[in-house]
């Protein structure tokens, strides 16, 4: 299969990903949960794996470092547990249902207000975005790459506009592993990953990283190992906002994935640039489609085809040419409202680590001659 939807998952994991995988499940033990050899060993990995991430990403604390199932659960922890009654948030077009469902949801329930900044030129124009806080707002989310065009946002210049007492959440799904996110260095306040992307973990593993004035309160409660003998969930973290069984091999999926990027990293996000520019060129010759990219390190090709709805599209490149892409809304409606894309959809091409040359060209190939028909 031509595997080009990595924006959605990685189809690919690097061999070392894939061993710490398997050994994680040949031996396996609760980590955190007893004081047996076997769990030990696997809590002073997880550990490892905490610290790791903190450093990758430049956060302050790594007790800060959460483990989660995805990107969604991470941000719905910085969203939710982040934000009070008469609280304000302040959001963006680009957003995925992550970011906006869960303000949606807080404000038909009347707890909070939020605003939502349009596109400038296909992307957040800074000023525009900080231009809409107000007096009693507490978050600012912006996703540091768009997951239907790959168009990254200007973080740094976003957190230099904001007031200080606003705090900057950062959805990292699909900037992760391809963007060089630094929290300190970018004033992040709460960056949330997907593991399963351009981090090239497995599906099941994500991260929330906050910084020490961040303080979220829980969402989900249940056993942590600790402090048993409480009804109240502990109020230190990690332990705070982990309750339940950590997914292990997930979480050392990840830290293995992170081992990669930090030896391939800037190859992989340079290639996935040019590739990203070399399937816009070939796709701009053919006078059916439009492309709604620019070359990014995401190495994501979003298009449309002049007669064939999106899905329709994806459909036959999987079934004719068996090359795997993602039609439609992309979970992102907003960002196809402001495209102008909202009733047909897009297609998006999302490449990943280990994409040729030679199957940019296939694809390339089977767009001109479904084109032709």
């Amino acid at each position: 299969m031509l595997y080009f939807d990595h924006a959605a998952t990685s189809g690919s994991h690097p061999e070392s990903v894939l061993l710490s995988v398997h050994a994680a499940l040949k031996n396996c033990a609760n980590a955190g949960r007893g004081s047996h050899k076997l769990a030990l060993r696997h809590a002073e990995e997880v550990l490892h794996a905490r610290k790791l991430l903190c450093d990758f990403f430049d956060g302050e604390n790594y007790e800060n470092v959460i483990f989660t199932k995805n990107c969604t659960e991470a941000l719905n922890i910085a969203i939710i547990g982040g934000l009070k009654a008469g609280d304000h948030a302040v959001t963006t077009c680009m957003e995925h249902n992550s970011v906006l469902r869960p303000l949606e949801a807080l404000k038909k329930a009347g707890i909070i207000t939020y605003d939502v900044c349009g596109l400038k030129g296909g992307r957040i124009d800074p000023q525009a975005f900080a231009s809409l806080v107000k007096p009693n707002t507490k978050l600012a989310i912006v996703t540091a790459a768009s997951n239907v065009t790959g168009a990254a946002n200007e973080l740094t210049k976003i957190r230099a506009l904001l007031p200080k007492r606003v705090f900057l959440v950062v959805d990292g799904a699909q900037g992760g592993g391809h963007l060089p996110l630094k929290m300190k260095e970018d004033g992040i306040d709460a960056l949330c990953l997907a593991g399963h992307k351009g981090l090239l973990g497995i599906q099941g593993s994500g991260v929330l990283i906050f910084s020490e004035r961040f303080r979220p309160s829980p969402i989900l409660f249940g056993g942590t190992g600790s402090e048993s003998y409480s009804l109240d969930p502990p109020e230190f973290y990690p332990d705070a906002l982990e309750a339940g069984t950590l997914a292990f091999p997930a979480v050392k999926s990840l830290a293995e994935g992170v081992r990669y990027l930090t030896l391939h990293g800037h190859e992989i996000s340079t290639r996935l640039y040019r590739l990203s520019a070399a399937l816009i060129r070939g796709v701009k010759r053919i006078p059916a489609y439009r492309v709604y990219s620019e070359p990014n390190p995401c190495g994501i090709v979003a298009l449309s085809h002049k007669n064939h709805p999106s899905e329709y599209l994806s459909l036959l490149l999987s079934q004719k040419y068996d090359a795997a892409t993602r039609g439609g809304l992309h979970c992102a409606p907003l960002m196809h409202r402001a495209l102008g894309t909202f009733e047909s959809g897009l297609v998006r091409v999302s490449c990943g680590y280990d994409t040729t040359e030679k199957q940019a060209q296939t694809l390339l190939a089977a767009l001109e001659e479904i084109a032709g028909e």
